[in-house]
C-alpha cells in the first residue's frame, strides 16, 4: 500500500462550503480573504498587516513565560516577522490526533514562508477560555487488537468555568497504560503523560507541557488567552468590538443570510441579541445578551461605552476570538480544519470592520494512517479508504460478494440473465395480443428480479456469518479508519500512535504535509 490522496467530496460528511473551500474557491471568494491558493496570497496578506513595534515588544515580553528559551520568540521579536497561527481546545491527552495535524501544518508553513523570502513563526493558541467541560474531559485511545478505549477524567470546574484554569482530579493514567500494554514505546508516552497529566494539575497547563514535549523541535510558540498579560493587549481589540456590538451583530446577521442564500450554512446563529463578548470575572465565563445598546449579565446590566471598558475582562465569541488573535499577532495566515473555515465565512465581516485585513485561512493537514494489518486486509478484500468510510455494513456487503462460492454466484448471475432473456422474448408477443398485459409482465419481472436479489443476498449474509474471519476484519478496519462513525483523526488521541511507532512518527507525517495539495492522505505505516 503507498500513500494516497483522498479528496473530502469522498468522505461523508464534508460540507458544500468545506468543499468548495477547496476546490472552487471562486464560488466563495466573496466570503473570505486572500486564496490559499495563490502563492502571492501569502506576500498580499503581510503587506496589509499594521502591526506597531510597541504592540510587537509587548506581545514578545507576554509570551515569554511561556517560551523563554525558543528562538523562535526573539524572530517574532524583529520587525517583519509575521505569524501562521493555529490552536485548539486544551483535550485530555492532547486531544485529537487533528490537534497534533494543525500544529505540523502550521510549522511547515511558516518554515515555507520563511524560506521564501517572508520571516514566519508558528504559532499556537491554547483556547483555555472555553468553558464547555465534557469537551475535553476525555480522550480515546485504541489497544494492541485495535479495540477503542474512552478514557475518562474528572476535574475540580464550576459551572462556566473555563476550561484552562480547571484542575485535574481523576486521571486515567492507568487506563491509558493498560490500552498501550505491550505497544514498542508505551513506556515512552506514559512517562511523558506522567510528567504533565497529575492530580491538582489544570488542564491548560498539562495540555501545555505535552504538547511542547512532542512538538518542541517543530519551532511552535505557544500563546494562553488566560495569562494577564495577553489580556491586558488583546482586551483593547475585545472592548473595541464590545462598543461596536450593534452594527457588527448587523453585518452579521446579513453574511448569514447572504451564506444561505449561496446554498452555503453558517456555522454560529447570529440574533439581534447575540453578544460578541463573554464577560470574565471572578474566574466565570458569564454569557452576555445583547438589548440594543445593553448588554445583560446575570446580575448586571452595562451600557456599550461601560462593557468596552472593561477590556481585559472581556472573552470574544467564536466568531470574534480570531479577530482578537490577530490583533495580537502580525498575522499572515491562519491554519484550521473544516469548522474553523466556516467560522471564516462570518468572521471575515468583522476582521474587514476591525482589523481592515483578513489573513489567509489555510486548511490543516489530514491524515488517516493505515498501520499493515490493515492495508493486508484492504488489500484482501479490494477495499479502499473510502469503502471503509463507508460504514461496516457496506463494508460487509463488499465483502460478502467475493465470499460466496463462486459457482453459486455464477448461477445467480446466469438465473437473473435468463429471466431478463424469456421475458424480453415474451414481451412482443404477449403486448401484440393486448397491450396492457405487458406492462403487467413487466411488473412481474420487476418482483421475480427483486426477490432472486433478496435471495442473493441473503447468501451473502449467511457467506459472512460462516466467515469468522471476515467479521473480524470488517471490526477491525472499522475500528482503525473510522471508529465509532468518525473520522480517524477526529476520534483517536496521537498517543497511542506514538506509543506503536516511536516518537518519530510525527516527522513521517510531517513531511507529507503537502502545502500545495488539500486532499486528505492516506500514510501507510
Amino acid at each position: 500500500m503507498e500513500l494516497s490522496c483522498l479528496r473530502y467530496t469522498q468522505i461523508p460528511g464534508t460540507s458544500k462550503l468545506f468543499a468548495d473551500y477547496l476546490y472552487h474557491f471562486d464560488r466563495v471568494a466573496d466570503f473570505y480573504g486572500p486564496s490559499p491558493h495563490h502563492p502571492d496570497s501569502y506576500q498580499r496578506a503581510a503587506g496589509a498587516i499594521d502591526y506597531p513595534d510597541a504592540r510587537r515588544t509587548a506581545v514578545v515580553e507576554a509570551l515569554r513565560p511561556l517560551n523563554d528559551g525558543n528562538p523562535a520568540l526573539e524572530r517574532l521579536a524583529r520587525p517583519g516577522t509575521v505569524a501562521v497561527l493555529t490552536g485548539q481546545q486544551v483535550g485530555l491527552f492532547g486531544g485529537p490526533a487533528y490537534t497534533i495535524y494543525k500544529a505540523l501544518t502550521a510549522a511547515r508553513l511558516a518554515a515555507s514562508l520563511t524560506e521564501q523570502g517572508l520571516p514566519a513563526v508558528g504559532v499556537f493558541w491554547l483556547a483555555t477560555e472555553d468553558h464547555d467541560f465534557e469537551e475535553i474531559d476525555h480522550a480515546w485511545a485504541f489497544d494492541g487488537a485495535m479495540n477503542p478505549v474512552r478514557l475518562g477524567s474528572t476535574g475540580e470546574v464550576r459551572p462556566h468555568q473555563p476550561v484552562g484554569a480547571a484542575t485535574l482530579a481523576q486521571v486515567p493514567l492507568d487506563a491509558m497504560a493498560a490500552a498501550l500494554d505491550g505497544l514498542p514505546d508505551a513506556d515512552a508516552v506514559m512517562e511523558l503523560l506522567r510528567r504533565h497529566y497529575v492530580p491538582g494539575a489544570g488542564y491548560g497547563r498539562a495540555f501545555l507541557g505535552l504538547l511542547r514535549e512532542i512538538l518542541g523541535r517543530f519551532g511552535l510558540l505557544f500563546a494562553d488567552p488566560l495569562d494577564p498579560a495577553i489580556r491586558a493587549i488583546s482586551g483593547i481589540a475585545a472592548g473595541h468590538a464590545a462598543e461596536r456590538a450593534p452594527e457588527l451583530c448587523d453585518a452579521l446577521i446579513e453574511r448569514g443570510r447572504q451564506l444561505e442564500a449561496a446554498g452555503y450554512h453558517a456555522q454560529v446563529l447570529v440574533e439581534q441579541q447575540t453578544s460578541p463578548v463573554f464577560l470574565l470575572r471572578d474566574g466565570v465565563r458569564t454569557a452576555l445578551k445583547r438589548h440594543g445598546n445593553e448588554f445583560h449579565a446575570r446580575d448586571q446590566v452595562l451600557s456599550t461605552q461601560e462593557l468596552g471598558r472593561l477590556g481585559a475582562n472581556l472573552s470574544p465569541n467564536a466568531l470574534l476570538r480570531p479577530v482578537v488573535q490577530d490583533y495580537l499577532f502580525p498575522t499572515v495566515a491562519v491554519v484550521g480544519g473544516p469548522a474553523e473555515i466556516a467560522y471564516f465565512a462570518q468572521s471575515e465581516v468583522l476582521y474587514r470592520r476591525i482589523l481592515g485585513r483578513m489573513p489567509v485561512m489555510v486548511p490543516r493537514a489530514g491524515f488517516t494512517l493505515i498501520d499493515a494489518r490493515g492495508a493486508k486486509v484492504m488489500d484482501r478484500y479490494g477495499l479502499r479508504v473510502e469503502d471503509c468510510l463507508q460504514g461496516p455494513g457496506p463494508m460487509l456487503e463488499r465483502i460478502s460478494r467475493q465470499l460466496v462460492p463462486p459457482e453459486l454466484a455464477g448461477r445467480f448471475s446466469a438465473a437473473e440473465a435468463e429471466m431478463n432473456a424469456i421475458a424480453g422474448r415474451l414481451c412482443g408477443d404477449v403486448e401484440a395480443f393486448d397491450p396492457t398485459l405487458g406492462q403487467a409482465l413487466e411488473k412481474s419481472r420487476g418482483k421475480i428480479a427483486y426477490q432472486l436479489s433478496k435471495i442473493a443476498a441473503k447468501t451473502h449474509r449467511e457467506a459472512v456469518r460462516r466467515n469468522g474471519r471476515a467479521q473480524e476484519d470488517v471490526r477491525y478496519l472499522a475500528a482503525l479508519v473510522q471508529p465509532g462513525g468518525h473520522l480517524q483523526e477526529r476520534r483517536y488521541s496521537i498517543l497511542p500512535f506514538l506509543a506503536r511507532y516511536g516518537m518519530d512518527l510525527l516527522d513521517r507525517i510531517q513531511a507529507h504535509v503537502l502545502l500545495d495539495c488539500p486532499d486528505h492522505k492516506v500514510i501507510p505505516l
